[in-house]
């Protein structure tokens, strides 16, 4: 089970025990329902985690509170992941576009990612998980940030429980770009560019591609996430937003992926 979060404040740093914005990470993950199979658990689920905003607005609260909201949401998520094993869990949690939010909100955005990975990589490590970064490096991002994140990707790269891939300063165009560049720095000649030349300069080549992405707040698109690798992934779409998500709704989503037939582009046997 997740422990208690430390208050956070309106920067993304440990708050003074009078701070406002305080949200309890002690739920366990919910009861696995048994229509899930557990034999036939997706390798990777990524998830989308939208809604932040609107679920402060919606309450009066300052779109900031949504983001600490959603942390409950996330390491609850991760609870139940654990439980049914998942091997692999992707979370978009920082856009290349992102960057055109409010100064204030960008910098909140930082500064609480890096505590999230200071408080949360110890325990993460004790049950295995690794950690993982994905997306461009970044000038903007504060050295301070970038240790935080290279840290706890250090701790925890010999881990196999599960893999946790924060997306951060990701961009699904970016990284194919990336890979781009990288068969041009290589070398590479044009008759022996194909997908298999561009997968391995991906930035994670051995991570499997999802096989379920779910996305919250109910919105129905893709927002630049993982373009490359979601080419036959199932997609599932929740009206919740992101804070409200939990663990059963991981379950639910998954017992929806078990009843689809992937057919990769051929036919029903």
């Amino acid at each position: 089970m997740i422990r208690r979060a430390v208050r956070t404040g309106v920067d993304g740093s440990p708050a003074s025990p009078n701070g406002a914005a305080a949200f309890s990470l002690d739920t366990p993950a919910d009861p696995v329902p048994a229509e899930l199979d557990r034999r036939r658990i997706p390798a990777h689920v990524a998830c989308v985690m939208d809604g932040n905003g609107r679920w402060a607005a919606g309450r009066g609260l300052a779109r900031t509170d949504g983001h600490i909201a959603g942390e409950e949401a996330l390491f609850n998520v991760v609870d139940g992941a654990l439980e049914i094993g998942l091997r692999w869990l992707t979370v978009y949690a920082f856009s290349t576009e992102n960057w055109r939010r409010p100064p204030d909100e960008v910098r909140f955005l930082m500064n609480f990612n890096e505590n999230l990975l200071s408080r949360r990589r110890d325990e993460l490590h004790r049950r295995g998980v690794r950690i993982r970064i994905a997306g461009r490096p970044d000038r903007r991002i504060p050295r301070h940030v970038r240790r935080a994140m290279d840290e706890a990707a250090a701790l925890t790269e010999r881990n196999r429980t599960m893999t946790l891939t924060l997306a951060f300063n990701y961009g699904g165009r970016a990284e194919i770009v990336d890979a781009v560049r990288a068969l041009v720095a290589d070398g590479v000649s044009p008759n022996r560019v194909n997908e298999k030349a561009i997968s391995s300069r991906m930035y994670f080549p051995d991570m499997p591609d999802p096989d379920l992405v779910i996305r919250t707040s109910g919105e129905y698109r893709l927002s630049n996430f993982l373009l490359w690798e979601l080419a036959y992934s199932e997609l599932v779409f929740s009206d919740l937003l992101w804070p409200d998500f939990r663990s059963a709704n991981l379950y639910e989503a998954i017992v929806e992926f078990q009843r689809r037939n992937r057919r990769y582009g051929g036919v029903e046997p």
